[in-house]
């Protein structure tokens, strides 16, 4: 794992790891929700927006996403 982070209301924790994929994952029972892929390098950063509806990363091939985030 290279990056976490927490949602602004805390029940969500996203992770960007080497495997090249984002992951999210539910704080109050560690369940993992989604496995987000498309990337061809290491996840090097996460961070949520400030209404917690979208989720931005970006990657060591050059790329960065925003991902709608679904609970």
């Amino acid at each position: 794992m290279s990056s976490v982070a927490f949602s602004p209301d805390g029940a969500l924790l996203a992770s960007g790891s080497n495997d090249n994929t984002v992951r999210l994952w539910q704080v109050s029972d560690g369940a993992q929700l989604r496995t987000l892929e498309g990337y061809t390098g290491w996840v090097w950063s996460v961070a949520f927006s400030p209404d917690g509806r979208l989720l931005a990363s970006g990657s060591d091939d050059g790329t960065a996403r925003l991902w709608g985030v679904v609970r």
